[in-house]
């Protein structure tokens, strides 16, 4: 469940911020399919994942947190 509201979140600005699923992967450092597991809510991110998903759009982590 966790996992799925980080999925989203990180989707939702993504987008937002007009990054392919191709080119985020790529500004963060890691591979598409583990992108697409986030997204899909398959995996929890990581903490390196989730700051430099953060520092990458601009954005601070908190604005990623799911709300409880």
């Amino acid at each position: 469940m966790e996992a799925e509201k980080w999925g989203k979140r990180i989707k939702a600005y993504r987008k937002l911020k007009g990054y392919t699923q191709i080119d985020f992967a790529e500004s963060i450092g890691i591979s598409v399919s583990v992108l697409g597991e986030i997204e899909r809510g398959v995996r929890l991110p990581s903490e390196n994942v989730i700051n430099k998903a953060s520092i990458e759009l601009n954005i601070p982590v908190q604005e990623l947190t799911p709300k409880k």
